[in-house]
């Protein structure tokens, strides 16, 4: 195991890192975005510098103070990065969310955070406040990236809120630059030298309306804290480029971001639509992008569907090569021992038993890169080299793919409350069967756990499962406005209690074994609180109980145990006739009445989200009974209603 170094030479912020690089490397390039004939133009750290010096000018002009929270409602694209660096450049924090989140959300959030300014991405975003105005009564200015209609202007202006077009503000800001430029960036610059590494950069909130809000505050040094020894876990040439896909307002896309600036290199804006991220990446050919599991999943699946359509030769010998690839990965992995291990191994039958398969398959398997893996690897781009995958736990079968072709997947760990990143894959000694190595800038101990109870003075030891916490500075300040729910996640020495179960190794390495908190992580990176989908079907006289499931899965499904005297009662009135009650809830017709009044309590009339929605549910006879499904409190117990249901869970994913 290599030594795992910390850079103690970064700035205090990170508006003073970009500075940074403005000045060591303003001739390379920073942004790619495509313009209005979808071509992309390149703009160097000096440019996109010199344009956030200008904008931080044009919003000091409209009033905007130290300490104030802004709002952020856009995916990923140029101005956004502009904006986040200006809010930050004059000691105010934005507050991010995407384009796919419902209107009650946006206001909610605009609103709790007391935003008198709010950035939107389109015309849309903004009708999102304006179809109930009363509810975020501080927002005065809205300042809006793409062109909005003289409508909805009028309508914004009627209601109390002035708005701006974000290239004319930019317009302006750039008028106060140029009457004196000198003095226009020392303003600027020494509002930057103001901040202080405790000052709250950002709060992302991590649920709405459909659950507890908790508005995470992120300071710089909870940034800073991991990009001073990213360097462990990834490298870029200056002037390599990322590829920005994922939503920014993330955690995980938003640090890889600041990554992407620490290394000197660019970042290129694309979606992600295999079609149009693929031809992206022809042009830009990236080495880095940060992916969900589903994405990197769906590329796999792709590629094989071409192939398979391809038939013939051409798909039999695809199935040849990629069954020598994962073989000859996986020996590889044997022999280096990159793989999770609870106890040390012995590394000599290791190495004895993997030695003669990778000389075997070495001729095969290079032969196999001439015709098959380079040909698939050429289609990311040609320089690509580094999968990132988060968010989420990765598929094993989607690793055992891009190693087979020869790309170094790298998997990382954390969660919105440490800024994200608790662990990582060494993309130079990959690790498999786990998250990788913990950052050394963050403590992480095991402790015992029992049916949702913790006992965080009992650390267990390697290769015994357990509660995560972690301490450091890469854990946030706090939920903004809600010191109660702090101090039920930080303990009084600074340990946050992750809420996910996990095993250390001998040698360090963490491994995710399930999660203890009720939040869920579907495939695509969305998080889900389930108590309010829960309360919402048992609102229903024919739900007695109902728990949803779908970590790491492609949808959300429900086990629900129903009413049985209103059940029984409905098959009476409908002449439904059956022998037992389990009989008579394998019934098509009850389980489709039950699936109705599902669709109709989590539906976006109700408020959910889409994600939110419930695919698939199964129907259980017995009821959860306190001791046993059900803590004390009449609480589910979650991990043991997921060991006892685990076959009808299986079925529903099959």
């Amino acid at each position: 195991m290599r030594k795992y170094t910390i850079n103690r030479n970064l700035p205090e912020t990170l508006p003073l890192l970009l500075r940074d690089r403005a000045l060591t490397c303003g001739n390379l390039n920073l942004q790619a975005a495509k313009n209005s004939d979808s071509k992309y133009e390149y703009f160097t750290y000096a440019k996109v510098y010199e344009d956030i010096i200008a904008f931080s000018l044009a919003l000091k002009s409209l009033g905007i103070t130290r300490g104030s929270n802004i709002a952020l409602i856009s995916d990923n694209r140029r101005e956004w990065l502009i904006s986040d660096f200006a809010i930050q450049s004059l000691g105010c924090a934005d507050v991010p969310r995407g384009c796919d989140s419902m209107g009650t959300e946006i206001r909610f959030i605009i609103n709790f955070a007391e935003c008198q300014t709010a950035f939107f991405e389109n015309e849309k975003q903004l009708l999102k406040v304006l179809e109930k105005k009363e509810e975020v009564p501080l927002l005065k200015t809205a300042i809006i990236f793409d062109e909005i209609s003289v409508q909805s202007d009028e309508e914004a202006f009627q209601k109390g809120i002035n708005c701006i077009n974000f290239w004319q503000l930019m317009e302006k800001g750039y008028a106060i630059f140029n009457s004196n430029a000198e003095d226009g960036k020392a303003l600027i610059e020494e509002e930057m030298d103001l901040g202080k590494a405790e000052d709250v950069c950002t709060i992302i909130f991590t649920s709405g309306t459909t659950g507890t809000p908790k508005g995470v505050m992120l300071t710089h040094k909870n940034y800073l804290s991991q990009l001073s020894s990213v360097h462990n876990y990834m490298s870029g040439e200056p002037g390599n480029f990322w590829m920005s896909i994922l939503p920014v307002w993330h955690s995980f896309e938003r640090l890889a971001q600041y990554v992407a600036i620490l290394l000197k290199c660019g970042l290129a804006y694309s979606k992600p639509n295999a079609r149009e991220l693929l031809k992206d990446m022809s042009e830009i050919q990236p080495c880095w992008m940060c992916g969900v599991p589903r994405l990197w999943e769906a590329l796999a699946t792709g590629v094989s569907k071409t192939m398979q359509k391809k038939g013939g030769i051409t798909y039999l010998l695809y199935n040849f090569f990629m069954k020598i690839g994962k073989q000859y990965s996986d020996f590889k992995i044997k022999f280096t021992g990159n793989s999770f291990k609870e106890k040390k191994p012995n590394r000599f039958k290791d190495i004895l038993t993997s030695l003669l398969p990778l000389i075997t398959l070495f001729p095969l398997y290079h032969l196999g890169d001439l015709l098959v893996y380079r040909k698939i690897r050429a289609k990311f781009g040609g320089k690509f080299v580094y999968p990132i995958s988060g968010g989420g736990a990765l598929q094993p079968e989607t690793d055992a793919f891009f190693r087979a072709i020869g790309f170094t997947m790298v998997e990382g760990y954390g969660m919105t409350e440490t800024a994200p990143a608790i662990a990582f894959r060494d993309y130079q000694n990959p690790q498999v069967n786990c998250v990788g190595i913990p950052f050394p800038t963050i403590q992480v101990k095991i402790v015992k756990e029992e049916n949702g109870e913790i006992f965080p003075d009992e650390e267990v030891s390697y290769g015994t499962k357990g509660m995560i916490l972690v301490k450091g500075d890469h854990v946030m300040k706090g939920y903004y406005k809600r010191p109660d729910l702090t101090e039920k996640i930080i303990d009084k020495n600074g340990w946050l209690n992750t809420g996910d179960l996990g095993e250390l190794s001998y040698n360090g390495l963490l491994k995710i074994t399930g999660r203890a908190k009720d939040t869920i992580v579907l495939l695509d990176g969305e998080n889900i609180e389930p108590v309010m989908i829960e309360q919402a079907l048992c609102a229903s006289e024919y739900i007695e109980s109902a728990m949803v499931v779908g970590q790491d899965q492609k949808f959300l499904a429900s086990l629900i145990v129903p009413s049985k005297s209103a059940i029984e009662n409905y098959a009476k009135e409908n002449q439904i006739a059956y022998d037992s009650y389990e009989g008579l809830l394998k019934n098509t017709l009850i389980h489709k009445m039950i699936m109705k009044i599902v669709n109709k309590h989590v539906s976006q009339e109700r408020g959910f989200r889409s994600c939110e929605k419930i695919t698939k549910i199964t129907l259980i006879a017995k009821s959860f009974e306190v001791g046993k499904e059900l803590s004390a409190k009449q609480e589910m117990i979650r991990p043991k209603i997921t060991n006892e249901y685990e076959k009808e869970i299986k079925q529903m994913y099959a």
